[in-house]
C-alpha cells in the first residue's frame, strides 16, 4: 500500500488524528482540527474544543468493553453508524481528531473503523498495519470494530485484520499519531 508520509510536519490533509483525552486540547490546537470524535464513558465527555463547533464534535458514550456488563454502556449498532456517519460528513477540508481516554482502544477502533469506510479499495489488513506501523500501543475495541465489520458489509476481514495484527505494546496511555483520510491500495 502507497500511503504519504504521516509524521512530523508532513502530516497531510486531510488526515485522522488520534489522541488521548489528557492530549485533545494541544491536539486540536496544533492540527487546526475542526472535526472531533469523542470515544468515552459518558461522564467523562469533555467540552468541546475551542475553535470546533458543537456539531463538528461527535460524542459517543461508551464504556471500553468487549462484551455486555452491567452498569457499563457497551458499544452498540447505532454508535457505530454515528461514527460512520459523522466520518461521512467530515467535509475533508482539515484534519479529524479521534479521542478516548487513553488513546488506545475505543479511539483507534474509531479511527480504523473511519478509514475502512472513507477508502473502500484498501485491504483492512493493510489499514490495521498502517494503524500499527504509527501506535505500537494501538488495541482498536474488538466489539466496535466487530459491529462495524457487520455494518460496513465486510464479511470479517476487519475482523480477521485485527487478529493478524495481534496485542499492542501495553501501555496507560497511547502516544498521539496521524494518518492520511485517504490510503491508496497498490
Amino acid at each position: 500500500m502507497a500511503r504519504r508520509p504521516t509524521t512530523g510536519a508532513s502530516i497531510p490533509v486531510p488526515a485522522i488524528h488520534v489522541c488521548p483525552l489528557r492530549l485533545l486540547p494541544a491536539t486540536v490546537a496544533t492540527t487546526g482540527a475542526r472535526h472531533v470524535i469523542t470515544v468515552i464513558n459518558e461522564q467523562a465527555i469533555p467540552p468541546t474544543p475551542e475553535g470546533v463547533a458543537t456539531a463538528d464534535h461527535l460524542r459517543i458514550g461508551i464504556n471500553d468493553i468487549a462484551e455486555p456488563q452491567d452498569g457499563l454502556v457497551h458499544p452498540g449498532r447505532q454508535h457505530i453508524a454515528e461514527i460512520i456517519a459523522f466520518a461521512r460528513r467530515w467535509n475533508r477540508q482539515g484534519p479529524l481528531v479521534v479521542h478516548c481516554l487513553a488513546g488506545i482502544s475505543r479511539s483507534t477502533a474509531a479511527a480504523f473503523i473511519a478509514l475502512c469506510d472513507l477508502n473502500p479499495g484498501t485491504p483492512e489488513a493493510a489499514i490495521a498495519t498502517a494503524i500499527r506501523a504509527q501506535s505500537a500501543t494501538a488495541m482498536p475495541n474488538v466489539l466496535m470494530v466487530a459491529l462495524a465489520d457487520q455494518a460496513l458489509a465486510r464479511e470479517g476481514r476487519m475482523i480477521r485484520a485485527l487478529a493478524d495484527l495481534g496485542q499492542g505494546t501495553a501501555a496507560m496511555e497511547g502516544i498521539p499519531f496521524a494518518l492520511p483520510a485517504d490510503l491508496v491500495s497498490d
